[in-house]
């Protein structure tokens, strides 16, 4: 509901990606959807906490593992991710700006209360690994992370927006059914997956809005937090998101082997070498959907060393697709622009 007011005053304001050599838009559209992910996200989540602090509709126990200064982690971290991704939407950061911001929403989080205490570990008899004194180290590195995972993904109408939508009903589902079960935290990721899919409405193929740099921000961030704060846990989150996350990681060490910047824009991803075989833009868009429905419905299954083991596969298996995909499309290096493909990527520096 508020996602056409939001694109009316980001056309006002200026707030728009005009068509270019790499953009896949051949019309000017609205940029800062995230401002309308945002205001579905933390009002109704305000809403439904003081609906359940009154007596007569109390309707889930709060954990003692999340407390208010978690939960401010999480709304109002989600409403910084936002605002500093709008600036970047508004006055276009350089790339150090922008990273600069992700470190301290990074920082925010750690600093309320939010840390990995605990990786999966499956070569560990308990199947875990304490993270000790790292603990803030791996949760900065977690959360920067996953910001830019969305990011790099964002390259196609809907495209991370349906992800994240996806990864947002998985670890609430986990949340709610789990062993130690976090039902507190399940009412969050619905929230957040309905206001994904109420942008999802307008911003999928053909889009009359993009997410932007506030809506990448905002997803990364809240997913991150989610991820660590509910019963899912980062396997979960890993393994959901694999698409994306395993991507990045192919896509940076293929930047860097061929002696360039990891965060230079091309034509590397997935998505473009999908497109590359002939997929439509939307076609793509449901093949990548079909992949994560999959790896979400395989988490649900997994015991946490089986869904790490299924991380570590899956990053096997699409180094090997990407290799099978590069030569029969004719593109090793993904090297080039092409009218008919966008990328939200942070640019070099």
């Amino acid at each position: 509901m508020t996602t056409p007011f939001v694109r009316r005053y980001a056309r006002r304001l200026g707030i728009v990606d005009r068509p270019e050599a790499r953009r896949v838009n051949k019309r000017v559209i609205a940029r800062g959807g995230g401002i309308a992910i945002v205001l579905g996200f933390v009002p109704v989540s305000l809403l439904l906490l003081a609906l359940n602090g009154l007596p007569g509709t109390h309707f889930v126990d709060d954990p003692a593992v999340v407390g208010p200064a978690q939960i401010a982690a999480l709304l109002g971290g989600a409403v910084l991710a936002a605002g500093i991704g709008f600036l970047d939407d508004l006055l276009q950061l350089r790339a150090r700006w922008q990273f600069l911001g992700q470190f301290l929403l990074a920082g925010v989080a750690v600093v309320l209360g939010v840390v990995v205490t605990t990786i999966n570990d499956p070569l560990s008899p308990a199947g875990t690994l304490s993270t000790g004194a790292f603990a803030a180290v791996v949760t900065v590195l977690w959360i920067v992370g996953m910001i830019n995972s969305i990011n790099f993904i964002d390259g196609l109408d809907g495209l991370s927006t349906g992800i994240a939508l996806i990864a947002a009903v998985t670890l609430g589902v986990i949340s709610l059914t789990g062993s130690p079960g976090e039902p507190y935290v399940a009412v969050f990721c619905f929230v957040l997956a309905g206001a994904l899919a109420g942008f999802l409405r307008w911003n999928f193929h053909p889009a009359t809005i993009f997410a932007g740099t506030s809506g990448i921000m905002l997803v990364g961030y809240s997913l991150a937090v989610l991820s660590i704060l509910g019963a899912a846990k980062i396997a979960v989150a890993a393994l959901v998101l694999g698409v994306p996350i395993i991507d990045t990681f192919w896509i940076i060490v293929r930047r860097i082997a061929a002696r360039r910047s990891p965060f230079a824009a091309d034509r590397g991803h997935i998505h473009h070498r999908l497109l590359d075989l002939g997929l439509s833009h939307r076609n793509t868009v449901l093949v990548i959907y079909g992949v994560c429905i999959l790896l979400a419905l395989l988490s649900l299954k997994l015991s946490n060393t089986g869904q790490m083991y299924a991380f570590m596969g899956l990053a096997l298996v699409f180094g090997l697709v990407l290799f099978v995909i590069a030569r029969v499309g004719g593109g090793a290096d993904g090297v080039g622009d092409d009218p008919e493909c966008d990328t939200a990527e942070t640019p070099e520096p």
